[in-house]
């Protein structure tokens, strides 16, 4: 698995379909002389490795190993910028103050002054020009347009590239005028994600458990110094037992955050259903075609797309 996210080619072409979807979320930044060392510290991706301005995904784990958090973190030249799904900031910010001791780390919930939207579908080079965001450059960038002032960066939501972009309130309305995009429910990026075989550890209900055991290893490196949870984190890695993996379920009217079982025998819990597919963490004795019974109805195991990348 990959350390860091893989970066992709975003290509030139013709106008295609491209939609806006608002992202519901929330975000920290902190700022001082130790921020960089003390984020290392808490997080599973190496953000010292990271270019200026740039990106990592990252989860936060327990003493344990369980995932209590996940964020997309940004490092820019003045502060560290953290990306969150709703609801999980005011936590994450109360465990980052109990591990401030002498440290020069400010920390401040900036989810009220910031919005997000994704921009997705068939990329349109026309929107990367309106958003002054240079197709052949880093995959992180930060522009300029007019008194907007705009981060964005290259992320794979529903199973193909897309941008997010990241703006003061204020000006929200703004950049969605400039684009002149069609809006889409945060619905339909959800259906994509899950059929994509893309975990989303709040939505699919994955925290608590172990990053290796839900698709979620991409975000943690085996390079970088201590951080909390590193312990297991090198255990698993040394001796690769982790019981469960990440699967799609194909069946009808499969349930959301379901247990799943087998003459008696736990085999593992549903994520986010979209219907007739569903995301899974299950013990890894069952395999690709293998079946199931949920609710009466039989399922179907299926491994994750070849392609299956997260960015």
């Amino acid at each position: 698995m990959h350390p860091n996210p893989p970066s992709f080619p975003l290509e030139r072409g013709t106008i295609h379909t491209m939609y806006l979807t608002h992202i519901p979320s929330n975000s920290l930044r902190l700022t001082g002389a130790d921020r960089l060392d003390f984020l290392q510290g808490q997080m599973t991706a190496h953000l010292k490795a990271a270019p200026t301005p740039g990106r990592v995904p990252a989860l936060f784990l327990s003493v344990r190993g369980q995932i209590e958090f996940f964020a997309q973190v940004y490092k820019r030249p003045d502060d560290l910028y953290l990306h969150l799904a709703a609801g999980q900031a005011t936590a994450l910010e109360q465990r980052f103050k109990k591990y401030i001791i002498f440290d020069r780390v400010e920390v401040q919930n900036v989810s009220s002054v910031l919005s997000t939207v994704h921009l997705w579908g068939e990329l349109s080079p026309e929107v990367t020009q309106k958003l002054a965001y240079a197709l052949e450059g880093a995959e992180t960038q930060i522009t300029q347009v007019g008194e907007m002032t705009l981060l964005i960066s290259k992320i794979n939501r529903t199973g193909q590239a897309g941008l997010e972009v990241h703006v003061l309130n204020k000006h929200l309305e703004e950049l969605i005028n400039l684009l002149a995009l069609e809006e889409k429910p945060h619905t339909e990026v959800q259906n994509a994600r899950v059929r994509a075989g893309i975990p989303d550890p709040l939505e699919d209900g994955f925290l608590g458990d172990l990053p290796q055991e839900c698709g979620l290893e991409y975000a943690v490196s085996y390079k970088k110094g201590c951080y909390i949870g590193q312990e297991i984190m090198a255990r698993l890695e040394a001796r690769g037992n982790s019981r469960h993996r990440l699967a799609l379920l194909e069946g009808q009217n499969l349930p959301s955050h379901f247990d799943l079982e087998r003459e008696g025998k736990k085999m593992g819990r549903t994520g986010l259903s979209v219907g007739n597919v569903v995301l899974a963490r299950l013990r890894k004795e069952l395999e690709d075609g293998s079946s199931l019974e949920v609710g009466g109805s039989s399922v179907t195991v299926r491994d994750l797309p070849a392609s299956f990348k997260v960015f």
